[in-house]
């Protein structure tokens, strides 16, 4: 039975019993206390008294926390697609303590009126943490900059996502801007002029099925020039959700010399390419699913840590959005409740990455990139999750607690099911 609550267990000791915990790049059987909203004590063999709760994990993981640097909550102003009441559960349902949230909204979070509205939601509604991402921009219009100083203090970074910023001197501006607050950019880069209409990747089978590509140089062409900037001005820079070769080369070359860059890629992008496309538009997200020579140099990147972070670009539509095919349909697929068991399933199970790079991907490089703090050690706040990676189940997105559906991994079988997710010491999700 699947339960969706909030459980403040504050007023008592919980003790996870009998895991193996999962963090720092080891593993090891131990006991995880929780007291007052904090991890007290992570040991074996901890005791409980007849007062405490104690929940068996034997044959479970214990782990930080996932963190989602990417998603779409769509609320204020997209309700119909997803709220941050929704968006939050199915974070909780894939074992995500913290999301950021992007800025593609209505209003837009270009100054602190408006992303006073989206804070009051997620202060009202959210059951897990919620860090908004303002904008780089005045509406994502890539014309004028926002006062970076009033609202830094209140959001994960700035992104402009959904749009690449075209203007160079426009993004040269925001780095210093970002420079200043001592913030980070994370960047959708997309050449506007190099698009041509095209709605999924210009590969093989675009050219077979008569469909218009989307080109590489598109995505790669920008990150290359806005590395430059991050080199000149000493930005600290995060690319979203990146799907070439191209991109992974540019970023490790970065890296060598130095450069503040960092990046994200999906689970989609690690486990597919453009021939397992279908013409349906759960299988139509921007950037699109690229080639099996893509696929294969983003999980190389993954595993030499030129790419720092899977996140999952979660972007729910509403289900006639999603209907209208390859071509018609709108960009954009749900992921939270699916992307711990793909990457487990996928790359562990498979011996591609192990279970500590894993974790350290999905939980605590967000957090040390962003300065989240938190993580499974004595004296943060419980922030945790619990994994059964006996549990094996086939992907049916009727079971999805957000209002989106349209995942590419419809009808998977997957291993990996998160069995208890707890924020501040309360379960905000348990099955």
């Amino acid at each position: 039975m699947v339960a969706f609550f909030v459980i403040d267990m504050n007023a008592k000791r919980v003790i996870l019993k009998g895991g193996t915990i999962v963090r720092g790049g080891t593993s090891e059987k131990a006991d995880v206390s929780v007291v007052d909203g904090r991890i007290e004590c992570i040991a074996p063999g901890i005791d409980p008294s007849v007062d405490d709760e104690v929940v068996d994990c034997t044959s479970m993981i214990v782990v930080p926390g996932l963190v989602d640097l990417h998603v779409h909550l769509r609320e204020p102003g997209f309700s119909a697609k997803e709220t941050i009441a929704t968006g939050t559960a199915a974070a909780a349902h894939g074992g995500f303590t913290t999301v950021c949230a992007m800025p593609n909204l209505n209003p837009a979070p270009d100054s602190m009126e408006n992303l006073q509205k989206q804070l009051d939601i997620i202060e009202r509604d959210a059951c897990v943490k919620v860090l908004p991402y303002a904008t780089i921009t005045r509406c994502r219009y890539g014309r004028e900059l926002v006062d970076f100083k009033s609202m830094a203090s209140k959001v994960a970074g700035f992104s402009d996502d959904g749009s690449g910023v075209q203007d160079e001197d426009m993004m040269r501006q925001a780095m210093e801007a970002a420079v200043k607050s001592d913030s980070i950019i994370a960047a959708h880069c997309e050449v506007d002029a190099l698009l041509k209409k095209g709605y999924i990747h210009d590969g093989e089978y675009a050219a077979k099925n008569g469909h218009r590509g989307i080109c590489s140089e598109s995505e790669w062409a920008q990150i290359e020039r806005d590395i430059k900037l991050a080199e000149q001005i000493g930005c600290r820079y995060h690319v979203c959700h990146i799907s070439t070769k191209e991109s992974v080369q540019l970023i490790r070359d970065a890296k060598a010399r130095g450069v503040k860059v960092t990046c994200e890629t999906g689970p989609h992008y690690l486990t597919m390419c453009d021939m397992d496309l279908q013409e349906e538009g759960r299988f139509k997200m921007n950037p699109p699913i690229r080639s099996a020579a893509d696929r294969d140099a983003l999980v190389e990147g993954l595993k030499d840590g030129t790419v720092d972070v899977v996140a999952t670009d979660h972007a729910p539509h509403t289900a006639e959005e999603k209907s209208r095919g390859l071509e018609l349909s709108a960009m954009g697929v749900v992921g939270l409740e699916t992307s711990f068991a793909v990457i487990y399933t996928k790359l562990v199970r498979e011996g591609v990455i192990s279970l500590e790079k894993a974790v350290e991907v999905m939980a605590e490089a967000p957090r040390r990139i962003f300065s989240l703090g938190g993580g499974l050690a004595e004296g943060e706040a419980a922030d945790i999750a619990v994994f059964d990676l006996n549990a094996e189940y086939d992907v049916d997105p009727a079971t999805f607690l957000s209002k989106g559906h349209s995942t590419p991994f419809e009808g998977w079988h997957l291993w990996g099911e998160c069995r208890l997710t707890m924020v501040d010491g309360r379960i905000v999700y348990e099955k």
